[in-house]
């Protein structure tokens, strides 16, 4: 459970690994890899998606699981159409929006749409979704207790403190009759929207990020689905309760490509969303996380 870099290192890792980047997204490569694309599309008399330059180089960053684990298996099929694909890492949910907006990065690939719109109300930036990809289903998980049936009075249970992954948890915990919250509040909620807490749980706020770690710490946690398979959890084995595929937050939080706006058309954006989407990657997602992750049409 406590395999997460901290955030230190992570960090470092990043600025080193951001050094070499530059603006190599407009770079071209060597015309071998022009003739490779040519030959694949003589063979199959089909042109690749898009009209990418052969040889384009496309950066996104990602968290490690399951984003970057994704991309990965999607390098091959970029390579055939003639872009390279390059992943770079992040822990957080705050340094893959902002290296986007600066240019050092084309793409990233992390969050939910909610999550975006709060980002660039927030921080006045500009980006935008490329397309969806992928659902995560948040889970409630074990800490010091086991039972949600059996809350005992007092109880501390550790959500997201971003306010749309904050609401997420209030409404899965309201679900599963922890607390109620006040009508209306919804997609907004947050722990003062609490109307009824016959438990009188305390809900404590920390960075995603952070939870995994303190999940021996507190009763419950609630945990997104990137952490909980870093922290070596599965929603679907391990979880006490979950977000349903009907339920709302499943048609609203899918996963997707973020990129600076105008960028969406980008040819190159276009292929690296059609690969993702392409029966083989939703293939590897149903195959690897076994429910923890759901391809998204």
């Amino acid at each position: 459970m406590k395999k997460g870099l901290s955030l230190v290192l992570a960090a470092a890792l990043c600025v080193a690994a951001m050094t070499g980047c530059g603006n190599s997204s407009k770079e071209t490569k060597a015309e071998t890899t022009a003739e490779t694309t040519a030959e694949t599309t003589a063979e199959t008399g089909e042109e690749t998606s898009g009209a990418a330059e052969a040889g384009t180089k496309l950066t996104v960053a990602a968290s490690p699981t399951p984003h970057a684990e994704i991309l990965n298996a999607a390098k091959e099929m970029m390579a055939e159409k003639g872009i390279e694909l390059e992943v770079i890492e992040f822990t957080d949910y705050v340094q893959p929006n902002k290296v986007v907006d600066a240019g050092d990065v084309d793409a990233n690939y992390f969050q939910h749409f909610p999550y975006l719109e709060n980002f660039n109300e927030e921080q006045g930036t500009k980006l935008v979704s490329a397309g969806s990809i992928h659902y995560e289903p948040l889970g409630i998980y074990p800490g010091k207790s086991n039972d949600l049936a059996n809350i005992a009075d007092g109880a501390e249970i550790i959500v997201p403190n971003d306010a749309t992954n904050e609401a997420r948890a209030l409404l899965l915990l309201e679900t599963n009759g922890v607390i109620t919250l006040k009508e209306g509040a919804g997609l907004n909620a947050t722990a003062n929207d609490i109307d009824e807490n016959p438990h009188n749980v305390k809900i404590i706020e920390m960075e995603a990020a952070q939870i995994a770690r303190a999940v021996e710490d507190a009763d419950f946690v609630v945990l997104n689905g990137n952490y909980a398979l870093q922290a070596n959890f599965n929603v679907e084995t391990d979880a006490l309760a979950k977000e349903e595929a009907d339920s709302e937050a499943a048609q609203t939080y899918g996963n997707i490509i973020a990129v600076r706006e105008g960028d969406e058309e980008r040819p190159e954006i276009k292929t690296l969303v059609e690969v993702l989407k392409s029966d083989e990657i939703k293939s590897f997602i149903e195959t690897t996380y076994e429910g923890a992750v759901l391809p998204l049409e």
